[in-house]
């Protein structure tokens, strides 16, 4: 649609210069330019002057509101890449916080094993003392006997 008035108001924009330079060339020929001509060639003029600062403000409007567009576009997807950052940035904090839980989870666990590793040292002391005490007794069993 816009481009289709620019075109049209572009052609009658041609259309002035053309006569404006018919009526120029008419009083170079005479060399006489009589009163009609140059109410013509002032009536042409400003038709050429307005529809050219029309076409010059319509091509700036176009332009401004493609690159705001454009811009509105851009922002869109910063804000979606600003999200998405967050996400992964929420995902390194949650999995920072977990490696930290595991960690002290493991600190836990190394510390109850450590205690079970005493625990098995002790029952197994104990379970030797209760074989040498068991086997005294069996010696000095067979020895009665």
């Amino acid at each position: 649609m816009v481009r289709t008035v620019a075109g049209t108001v572009l052609v009658v924009l041609i259309s002035s210069v053309y006569s404006m330079m018919k009526i120029q060339k008419r009083g170079i020929d005479d060399g006489v330019v009589n009163p009609t001509d140059q109410v013509l060639m002032a009536k042409h003029l400003l038709e050429a002057s307005l529809m050219g600062f029309i076409l010059f403000l319509a091509l700036m409007i176009d332009r401004l509101h493609h690159y705001i567009r454009e811009l509105r576009l851009r922002r869109k997807g910063m804000e979606a890449m600003k999200k998405q950052n967050r996400g992964f940035e929420d995902g390194k904090t949650s999995s920072s916080a977990e490696i930290e839980s595991m960690e002290e989870e493991m600190a836990v666990l190394g510390a109850k094993l450590k205690q079970l590793e005493s625990e098995i040292e002790t029952k197994t002391k104990e379970a030797k003392a209760a074989e040498t005490n068991a086997e005294a007794l069996r010696k000095q069993r067979f020895g009665i006997n």
